[in-house]
């Protein structure tokens, strides 16, 4: 028999029925919300209450009305062309800076905190117990133009007059995505390079790698999946996070 059959012999016959609550949610509260959207897109507006009237039939839906929406989103001239390209150069801007940042962290916490491992990530953690609303708020406070930052640049001769943090600045913007979906980042990456075997890294140096091709040869390939899962965890929120933008 083998390693499969033997697996599969083994498994208890409920492990489908413990996914079912989850299927169920995913279900309720994702796939008919979007089949919602859908239907609305493809629907009408109702003359006299002025309100949409859901197309629930797929076979009633006319792709003429998808037509008419993308082209107010891809056209030179679309209603919608200017927020979707920022939206996108934000947030990928903002996704990159969250590896850039996260990673490393990540690294440290897993492979040279050690004893001190559980005091950094509580550190680290802390600050987002606090409301994501008021450290958003506590930012506002430190980059108005009669806060903290600006006092401090003013201070040192940096700049003559107060710089316009809040005023639509997209590097305020950016640097506010980091800061409130960097660890979103940081844990998956954690969580996977604390459970990399150490005798992997020592296989490596036996072998005559340096510390550097040790990294790039065993330990970045076996966190490519938590890169991925960071990468989705982070990306998926800050497209509909205007929350960040209305404040910053």
């Amino acid at each position: 028999m083998s390693k499969e059959a033997g697996a599969a012999a083994t498994r208890p016959r409920y492990w489908p029925a413990l996914a079912a609550p989850a299927t169920v949610f995913l279900l309720l509260f994702f796939a008919f919300p979007f089949y919602v959207v859908i239907a609305v897109t493809f629907g009408s507006i109702d003359p006299i209450l002025r309100q949409p009237v859901p197309a629930w039939n797929p076979t009633t839906w006319n792709p003429a009305i998808l037509s008419f929406t993308l082209s107010n989103i891809v056209h030179s001239d679309g209603l919608y062309e200017a927020a979707f390209v920022h939206t996108f150069l934000f947030v990928g801007a903002a996704t990159v800076l969250c590896l850039l940042i996260g990673y490393p962290m990540a690294y440290f916490l897993a492979r040279r905190a050690g004893r001190y491992k559980t005091v950094f990530l509580a550190l680290f953690l802390a600050p987002f117990w606090i409301s994501y609303m008021l450290r958003l708020l506590a930012w506002r406070s430190l980059l108005a133009d009669d806060g903290y930052v600006n006092r401090i640049l003013m201070g040192v001769h940096l700049i003559g007059s107060p710089y316009p943090f809040l005023q639509g600045k997209p590097l305020t913007l950016i640097l506010g995505l980091v800061y409130g979906y960097v660890p979103y980042m940081i844990l998956p990456l954690y969580a996977t390079l604390d459970r990399i075997p150490a005798s992997l890294i020592e296989a490596g140096r036996d072998l005559g790698l340096s510390p550097a091709r040790t990294f790039w040869r065993v330990t970045l390939p076996q966190s490519y999946q938590a890169i991925l899962a960071g990468l989705v965890i982070c990306i998926l929120p800050m497209f509909g996070d205007y929350f960040t933008q209305q404040l910053l």
